[in-house]
């Protein structure tokens, strides 16, 4: 055999293959380019806004397949892959608040969203809406623990359910009048409500409201207020559980169910209760398919002229495999306008909407990431610490965009300042952080 000659040939078929290899590859990068799409965004923005100057802008556009997100500068020209997309508007902004010599430049905040957007080669035109907000100068959400705790034989447990809200501002905020609330609609569960008020309204299954007469609960800047479920030493019943003895305040319900009691704590003062759904005793929604919304109801409106007015009558279809079923049912209402903060939960494996608008916030947040998660419990949501000042005050990152604005899956606070369990096995908390995720120093 002529080895020089196998050689030689053997060099050449491996050329030839390094060749074909070369090829193959720039085939497959041609057909990354061909499956680029270009496009427009068209934003349209509020009417009747005077003089609206836009200061920064962002759009982030989120591939609902690879979780992969892309910001852009420029509306139009917009390059991306072909697939089903996210897209998120927001922008720091300037207008005229009051007419003529009342008018004053203040500062705000735009903010849009349109979902499962598909992109595709004849994808040429897109638009999104956006809506105004001001700068947020009252309370706003710093934590929501929904999850709650196990025993230690694994089971649920009830009652230590919490929300911590922050002052965020630089001034002295008064809580007296703030109201709590947790939506009726579901993130997992979708119908065409008709009269559909979304866009204007949020519809309720509770409504909580702290006493006051205007100064009682003063909270300086960088400081919380605790409101919790019942409001007594837990870990006497679970000792997996956690003291809320000295929360701020509890929600209590006088139950009609003599097996179904609610507690009164002695230590902790009662939300005034304007209206929830159940006749035995509130909790949150521990599975995290619901949106909360911190409310300022106008003084002008007390409790009965509420419940009289903001009654909410709405119809639906159920179709089933038995049939279809025309719905009926009621709620309350809370306008969108009344709404200082608000939050949509849900979890990735069963979300099919956003119950707050964009305006409200633009994104979602998670305890969880599917239905009945068990790596839920003793864990919360906790907005992110933007930076501590030189006085040692915390300010909280607020872009009225919770996927933006909060850590998920994290050891509540309660539990990190009480070093009690982070687990039905007991474990304990060792770690204080502002956050969930940045340490103390």
């Amino acid at each position: 055999m002529n080895m020089n000659g196998s050689y030689k040939n053997m060099r050449a078929f491996i050329y030839v293959l390094a060749c074909a290899m070369l090829v193959l590859l720039s085939s497959c990068g041609d057909d990354k380019i061909l499956a680029e799409v270009s496009a427009k965004l068209t934003v349209r923005y509020p009417e009747n806004v005077n003089n609206l100057e836009i200061v920064s802008e962002k759009v982030v556009f989120t591939n609902l397949t690879s979780g992969e997100k892309t910001s852009v500068v420029r509306h139009d020209g917009i390059r991306l892959s072909e697939g089903l997309y996210d897209c998120v508007y927001s922008a720091d902004v300037t207008y005229d608040h009051g007419e003529g010599k009342e008018a004053t430049t203040v500062k705000g905040r735009l903010t849009g969203k349109a979902e499962n957007i598909e992109l595709t080669a004849t994808s040429e035109q897109l638009e999104i809406e956006t809506f105004l907000s001001a700068a947020n100068e009252d309370f706003i959400f710093e934590e929501i623990f929904f999850s709650g705790t196990l025993r230690a034989s694994g089971s649920q447990y009830y009652g230590d359910g919490y929300i911590k809200i922050f002052n965020n501002t630089d001034h002295v905020l008064y809580a007296d009048g703030l109201a709590f609330c947790e939506s009726k609609f579901k993130s997992v569960l979708y119908f065409d409500y008709s009269p559909d008020i979304r866009k204007d309204t949020f519809t309720v299954w509770s409504l909580y409201v702290i006493p006051g007469n205007g100064t009682d609960h003063p909270v300086m800047p960088g400081e919380s207020l605790l409101i919790c479920d019942t409001g007594i030493e837990h870990r006497v019943a679970n000792p997996n559980s956690f003291d809320l003895s000295k929360a701020d305040f509890e929600w209590y319900d006088v139950s009609t169910s003599p097996t179904h009691l609610d507690i009164d704590s002695p230590t902790v003062p009662n939300l005034d209760k304007w209206y929830c759904y159940t006749q035995s005793f509130y909790v949150l929604h521990n599975r995290g398919f619901t949106s909360f919304a911190l409310v300022r109801i106008p003084k002008n409106i007390t409790k009965e002229q509420y419940l009289k007015t903001y009654l909410y009558t709405y119809y639906y279809t159920m179709y089933l495999p038995q049939g279809t079923f025309p719905m009926q049912q009621q709620a309350y209402k809370i306008p969108n306008a009344w709404i200082v903060d608000g939050v949509n939960c849900s979890v990735q494996s069963s979300r099919l909407w956003s119950i707050l608008p964009p305006s409200v916030d633009a994104g979602w947040t998670h305890v969880g990431y599917i239905d009945k998660d068990k790596t839920r419990y003793f864990r919360s949501i906790r907005r992110k610490l933007q930076f501590v000042d030189s006085k040692g005050v915390r300010h909280l990152q607020d872009t009225n965009n919770s996927t933006e604005d909060f850590n998920t899956e994290c050891i509540p606070s309660v539990i990190e300042e009480q070093g009690s369990a982070i687990g039905a096995d007991a474990t304990k908390a060792t770690t204080l952080t502002y956050d969930g995720v940045v340490p103390r120093k």
